[in-house]
């Protein structure tokens, strides 16, 4: 079984993961990694290849002709603004043989467009923090007593604490609302924004307390499996740097409901903050996330289940639980991109 991973990135680890899936599943293959530039994922790759950018018009048809070419059995997106592309195209996929592992376009939407997350969430009664489009909305609300600084500003389509700043009062407001605009434009959130430039800016009334992760996962059908809460011990760059597996059973039943609403497939990671006894989902992401080497570290493996549901088979119960109290953290190396081979 071949196996491709786009948008590889630094997400070595997770290379390391599906090789020693498919040695534990019995079965031969390769791990492929794809990214628009050499990346660290290649050194720990069995084969490499630069892709053209998400947005490009010859990306999906190079996609196509590489998993037709080296027999990808399965495909696994690794960035928030690749799902939607690649989900579009999963019969195409199908029909070369590549099983694409991501959630369906409107559930993925409903994760990156962190406006339509709020606004399902709320509807079903799944506690996130109270969020505004119009920084003026916000503003007199604060001033009227409903809502009250400090107000976080960030991209509604964003991701990784990309322009991600806190305003303490109206005119922070207003200036941090332009500030984000133009960092947008500027980079590749722009893409993604350009579905509704005049409401690309989030304002949510800022919650403090502990910082949650879970990792939910659904099978190859969209169907809940589990769910592994984690206590973030570290941050970096808005990613998980460490963390410990806890015990929070309300938490996991809401891990379950979201299942249900999204029913997508692998993983779901989701941000949570709690507080003073109560808690609130900050963000969804349809994919691995950067919290998904805690839970594998408590025993939770992802990777062979996905593997062993690709094969038609089922996993050990063993690999899809996790134990608690388990405290990991991660580490860095350096790697000479120059020595890594990849195919053009």
């Amino acid at each position: 079984m071949n196996i491709l991973l786009t948008s590889a990135g630094r997400r070595t680890y997770l290379v390391h993961y599906f090789k020693e899936a498919l040695n534990m599943a019995g079965l031969d293959g390769q791990i492929h990694a794809a990214n628009s530039e050499a990346s660290p994922a290649f050194s720990a790759a069995d084969r490499q290849v630069v892709a053209p950018l998400i947005y490009d018009r010859g990306y999906i048809p190079f996609l196509l002709d590489y998993c037709r070419k080296w027999e990808i059995k399965l495909l696994i997106p690794l960035f928030d603004i690749d799902l939607p592309v690649l989900s579009s195209h999963r019969e195409e996929f199908a029909a070369v043989g590549t099983l694409v592992a991501t959630a369906d376009k409107e559930a993925i939407e409903i994760c990156n467009d962190k406006w339509k997350a709020y606004s399902v969430l709320t509807k079903i009664g799944i506690p996130t923090p109270r969020s505004w489009l119009d920084w003026e909305e916000a503003a007199r609300e604060a001033k009227n007593g409903t809502a009250s600084y400090p107000f976080i500003l960030k991209p509604r389509w964003g991701m990784g604490s990309l322009s991600v700043y806190q305003a303490d009062n109206d005119e922070e407001l207003r200036v941090l609302d332009k500030k984000i605009r133009r960092e947008i434009q500027n980079g590749y959130l722009k893409y993604e924004a350009a579905q509704d430039l005049g409401s690309c800016v989030l304002v949510q009334e800022k919650v403090c307390g502990r910082e949650l992760g879970m990792d939910v996962v659904n099978d190859l059908e969209g169907r809940y499996r589990m769910a592994v809460v984690k206590e973030k011990t570290a941050m970096r760059a808005g990613e998980t740097d460490g963390a410990v597996t806890v015990e929070r059973p309300l938490l996991a039943e809401t891990g379950r409901r979201l299942s249900g609403l999204l029913k997508h497939r692998g993983n779901l990671d989701v941000d949570i903050l709690e507080s003073d006894g109560k808690w609130f989902v900050l963000e969804m992401n349809a994919r691995f996330g950067g919290g998904y080497p805690f839970s594998h570290a408590a025993g939770l493996h992802l990777p062979y289940a996905l593997v062993m549901w690709a094969a038609g088979k089922e996993p050990e119960a063993r690999y899809l639980q996790a134990r608690m109290g388990i405290r990991a953290q991660k580490d860095i190396r350096i790697l000479a991109l120059n020595s890594i081979s990849k195919e053009e």
